[in-house]
């Protein structure tokens, strides 16, 4: 049975404030291979859902350095298992920038379409969201002193948990031949 829980926004930003300016050695470094930035937003997500998805290839999760989904490092791949998620793990939807809360994702973009990096909102003030990010490693940096073409903004609905069936046991126990779950 698949249950829905709440997202842990605080958990999610406690996670950015620590290692926004630093790497958590239970994760791979991608710095050098085309950013850590997914990866670091990934771990973040993963904060506030303590969910993953484990489906081969369309999955989002990561084990290993080698046993990891595309959408745990990547950035359009990330926005494409958040946004049409409906197995277990963290799900969301594309909002405009008003309706951006506490642990949610911004994307940038190209004004061709290429989305080239992820961040996460850890905070509000001057008007502006506060945003920690991994590659160029920020914390609490101001979204409006970033330079890109186009942004999109991902709002992180809930967390799908599979939660075992335990009627199971009710036959067996009810007739008092086991405590089987």
């Amino acid at each position: 049975m698949i249950l829905i829980k709440e997202y842990n926004r605080l958990n999610a930003v406690e996670y950015a404030h620590k290692w926004a300016l630093s790497r958590n050695p239970l994760f791979a470094v991608y710095d050098g291979l085309g950013g850590d930035c997914t990866n670091f937003i990934s771990q973040c997500v993963l904060a506030g859902s303590c969910e993953m998805n484990y489906t081969p290839v369309f999955g989002w999760y990561y084990i290993s350095a080698d046993q990891r989904t595309a959408s745990w490092t990547g950035v359009q791949f990330f926005y494409n298992f958040m946004t049409s998620n409906e197995g277990v793990g963290p799900f969301a939807e594309e909002v405009d920038e008003g309706s951006l809360r506490l642990g949610d994702a911004v994307q940038l973009g190209t004004a061709d379409g290429v989305w080239y990096h992820n961040l996460l909102v850890t905070g509000f003030a001057r008007g502006t969201y506060l945003i920690s990010a991994h590659t160029d490693d920020a914390l609490d940096r101001p979204l409006n002193t970033y330079t890109y073409d186009q942004a999109r903004f991902i709002h992180f609905l809930g967390v799908r948990v599979n939660v075992p069936d335990t009627t199971d046991c009710f036959p067996g126990l009810l007739n008092g031949e086991s405590l089987s779950m």
